[in-house]
């Protein structure tokens, strides 16, 4: 696909987000219950522009421009370091440099997708459900999901390419942006055992490898030095509410704790964001299902010499099977992580980076089918971005 038409594409996108947050205000009162708010005002721009910092947001633009307050190590350091760097671009405000970094990523994550999917046959539809899926307006707020997505659609390209050095740097800056980031290993493992490598590709995939653990493991020993506790991105998580837990909390306990929402808490809009994190929850996870059981069973379909001649196909257009496998399971990974903290919270958010789920959405061959769900998505796309800009927690 050209650049143009991701452009065009990428373009409308924006449009129509800007147009849902100018015209939220006259629908939906305003809330605005978040911490730090107030600094928002700060930056003299115009409020449908601010509100693209709401709620987590805010904490990477003090930690751009004041360090690591109490507990805010729960925020990964990659993207406010880049907000600081680059903030003498845009007369040292913080806001406008992360909405830079955050929409110009994505947009190259959007390049870079359609060359891993196949091209403008099959990339186009992937888009289009990743552009109207109902959280897809944090990609260009001021969070980490541009970033992320240029990162991992990025390294998988990279990985097709066989171009480890550009793998190892990808993968070590995806695991100082987020936690699932270590998850790369996942897709790099598989394309490990897929391909035959001279000896000096082998000591690349091995960096390639270990390089997200070298990532996280860095910001690890910065959080001994600093704080006393490693994991301490884990252990601040319950200070910042959404009934976040810093010890392991499984499935079947997540579901109960919904359960007993849906009974006994009122009937307001955080009944019904738990309402959303939930049928999005299972709706991703059903999809991810589906998609195992589809590539195990073009595994069985295949002989032995059809598989093997496949796997070392990575100059074909489109994915391997084993390319897929992996995406997949990083895909659960994505997941099914920020359900042990013991809630769905912020799932909607997070259901962003689990791609083989657009993918797979994107191949469904009934065409009333796949409308159905695009207007179901684009429905909740109004809804909870225009929720989201009037201070209503969303993800």
């Amino acid at each position: 696909m050209s650049w143009k038409k991701i452009l065009i594409i990428f373009l409308i996108w924006r449009l129509l987000d800007f147009l849902i947050i100018y015209f939220s205000p006259k629908i939906i009162p305003y809330l605005g219950f978040f911490p730090y708010k107030e600094v928002l005002d700060n930056f003299n721009l115009p409020s449908w522009i601010t509100s693209l910092a709401n709620f987590d947001g805010l904490h990477y633009i003090l930690i751009a421009k004041q360090g690591y307050s109490q507990y805010e190590q729960a925020f990964f350091p990659l993207y406010p370091l880049l907000i600081k760097f680059i903030i003498p671009l845009f007369f040292n405000n913080q806001l406008l440099a992360g909405l830079m970094i955050s929409n110009i990523s994505f947009l190259f994550g959007l390049f870079f997708l359609t060359k891993i999917t196949g091209g403008e046959k099959k990339g186009i539809p992937t888009l289009f459900f990743i552009l109207i899926f109902p959280t897809s307006f944090f990609f260009g707020a001021v969070y980490t999901e541009g970033l992320f997505f240029l990162i991992v659609v990025s390294t998988l390209y990279f990985l097709k390419k066989n171009n480890y050095l550009l793998v190892i740097i990808l993968s070590f800056l995806a695991s100082l942006t987020r936690l699932v980031g270590i998850f790369l290993i996942i897709p790099i493992i598989f394309h490990w055992f897929s391909v035959s490598f001279r000896a000096k590709s082998r000591n690349l995939m091995t960096g390639a490898i270990i390089s997200p653990i070298i990532g996280l493991g860095i910001y690890c020993f910065y959080l001994f030095k600093t704080t006393g506790d490693p994991l301490f991105f884990l252990t601040s998580q319950p200070v910042f509410g959404a009934n976040r837990s810093s010890h392991l909390i499984f499935l079947p306990q997540v579901y109960w704790r919904y359960l007993k929402i849906f009974i006994t808490a009122a009937l307001d809009s955080r009944y019904f964001v738990s309402v959303i994190e939930l049928l999005i929850f299972n709706l991703v996870f059903f999809v991810l299902i589906l998609d195992l059981i589809r590539l195990l069973l073009s595994f069985r379909a295949k002989s032995r010499n059809l598989i093997k001649r496949s796997l070392h196909s990575f100059h074909s257009v489109g994915m391997t099977t084993w390319e897929k496998f992996g995406l997949n399971i990083f895909s659960f990974s994505n997941l099914i992580l920020p359900t042990l903290t013991g809630t769905f919270s912020s799932i909607p958010r997070y259901s962003l980076l689990s791609i083989s789920f657009f993918i797979y959405l994107s191949q469904i061959k009934n065409n009333l089918i796949k409308m159905f769900i695009l207007i179901v998505f684009f429905i909740l796309h109004i809804v909870l971005l225009g929720l989201f800009r009037q201070g209503y927690f969303i993800s």
